[in-house]
């Protein structure tokens, strides 16, 4: 027992502890490139890989027509990992004398590491440019230009993956500054046989959810999440959007002076959108139930012109 275990740490750890430098990451930033890879003028990036054949496959993974909400409830009191609560203002209600119908409005800052909302592709840069090589100046107190949320505005209807680390590990959640590795990934598909295909919607749980209301909030500092070296995993696979439980990077980031360096490649650099801030706790349950990780995704976004995300309610059917 005690040979096997040392093998299998002289193989995996050295590739997950090795510091990742600067070049590391600059060297990332232009093997994953999908830049010029739809056209010069491509604004949509790997959601070109939601096809109507991909929608029709993703159709018949519905069986049972069960149906998962992925949104976390909106959080309207401010905590360390909610800097701008919810406001939920009613506008109109019983306490109006008189009043026989009721209105309300929201105000919501989406970005950030409490709402589950859509990262367009505008959202993130990286020396000046934004995904496909446009110019940063095409984002501007006015709204973007470019690659705004409304290049989703047909929605998203695709196959769905979750990644359920906790339970590849054996634990119920992560810890703050646990990281996900790229043979993490390789232990998913092999433990449980799915296989990313192109065009999938993968899904990474951190338990997140679960920790929070066990311990309490994530600090800003630190959150479980992936570590760069899995976007190349990520990229072979030809994922159409990634989305987790947090906001994907593990904090801190083990890249030399990338703070988010895998919403910067995933973004930037292979043109995908990003799902943050997911509840996938239900999920998990639903697919620990049904030994089932593939399930039809469906959500759509906001239309607002010139957004650089959408707050949403993904939904998982079976």
């Amino acid at each position: 027992m005690i040979a096997v275990m040392l093998v299998w740490s002289t193989v995996v750890l050295p590739a997950q502890t090795r510091p990742t430098t600067t070049a590391d990451f600059d060297r990332w930033m232009k093997e994953l490139s999908n830049w010029g890879r739809w056209g010069k003028s491509d604004e949509l990036g790997t959601l070109n890989l939601i096809t109507a054949d991909t929608r029709l496959a993703a159709a018949r993974l519905v069986r049972e027509g069960i149906a998962v909400s992925l949104s976390h409830d909106v959080e309207k009191e401010k905590a360390p990992d909610n800097g701008s609560p919810f406001v939920h203002e009613m506008l109109s209600s019983s306490e109006k004398p008189g009043a026989e119908i009721f209105t309300d409005s929201f105000s919501v800052t989406h970005h950030g590491i409490i709402h589950t909302h859509l990262d367009a592709l505008c959202h993130f840069s990286y020396k000046g440019s934004i995904y496909n090589g446009f110019s940063i100046k095409e984002v501007t107190s006015k709204g973007a230009a470019r690659l705004s949320i409304e290049t989703a505005r047909n929605g998203i209807f695709a196959r769905g993956i979750l990644v359920d680390i906790p339970e590849l590990r054996g634990v119920p959640y992560l810890e703050p500054g646990d990281a996900i590795y790229s043979e993490d990934l390789d232990a998913w598909e092999k433990k449980t046989g799915v296989r990313v295909r192109s065009g999938d919607v993968v899904f990474i749980r951190t338990g997140r959810w679960a920790r929070r209301l066990d311990k309490g909030p994530w600090s800003m500092a630190e959150r479980a999440g992936l570590h760069a070296n899995c976007v190349a995993w990520l990229h072979k696979r030809d994922i159409s959007i990634l989305g987790s439980d947090a906001s994907s990077d593990v904090r801190p980031s083990r890249v030399e002076g990338i703070a988010q360096p895998v919403h910067t490649l995933v973004i930037v650099a292979m043109g995908t959108p990003i799902l943050d801030n997911c509840d996938l706790e239900q999920l998990s349950r639903e697919t620990r139930m049904r030994k089932r990780w593939d399930f039809l995704l469906t959500t759509s976004p906001l239309t607002v012109p010139g957004a650089t995300g959408s707050p949403l309610n993904p939904i998982a059917i079976f």
